[in-house]
């Protein structure tokens, strides 16, 4: 089984080589994608396994990651190194994610079409053995779909209120950010693009 963590062969090269550092931070690596031209830019999204990461912890991801980098130096160009929280619209990269956040709204989409689709939007509702439950609706009605997660390109939580207030609830209770300051980073995230979030980039 593969995930979406990593989907070129250098990313996955990345992912070997930064995982293990960043979940020694105590931290779990959600995403790495090198983005060639002139200037490459590596991203990298990493959150706590129990939810919240603030702009220190990507300041200490960054420091950390940058080391490691710099010894095994998989990048053979000067590059630009990004570390930000997933945002609240967040990338679904691995299977266990989809159980974690049973109960929302999540667009997926495949490798080759199903039914003559290959987008999928509907409510999550976990994984059974190695496919993601999906329901959504067909001919007017609501049904519950299984796609094997190694036929998935692409899945996102879509941004809806009931997500925005377990986001809170999960960040007040990591003890990450105040009310207010959620409220303002909710605000700068309708302005920019959903996948990075700003304040929380070195």
């Amino acid at each position: 089984m593969t995930d979406l963590i990593a989907k070129t062969a250098i990313d996955r090269r990345l992912a070997e080589i930064i995982g293990p550092t960043i979940e020694g931070l105590g931290f779990e690596l959600v995403r790495v994608r090198l983005q060639g031209g002139k200037y490459p830019l590596l991203q990298i999204m990493a959150d706590r396994p129990e939810g919240g990461i603030d702009v220190d912890d990507c300041a200490a991801i960054s420091t950390a990651v940058s080391a490691v980098l710099d010894v095994e130096d998989p990048i053979e160009d000067k590059y630009t190194l990004e570390v930000s929280s997933p945002g609240i619209d967040r990338p679904l990269t691995r299977l266990k994610d989809f159980d974690a956040w049973e109960g929302y709204e999540a667009r997926l989409e495949t490798s080759e079409q199903i039914d003559s689709r290959k987008r999928f939007k509907g409510i999550l509702h976990g994984t059974e053995g190695e496919e993601v439950l999906i329901e959504i609706e067909e001919q007017g009605e609501q049904v519950i779909i299984g796609l094997q997660f190694d036929w998935l390109t692409d899945a996102k939580l879509i941004l809806t209120d009931e997500l925005i207030a377990e986001m809170l609830r999960q960040k007040k209770a990591a003890g990450v950010i105040d009310e207010e300051k959620f409220d303002e980073i909710e605000t700068e995230d309708d302005t920019n693009t959903p996948d990075t979030d700003p304040d929380e980039e070195t």
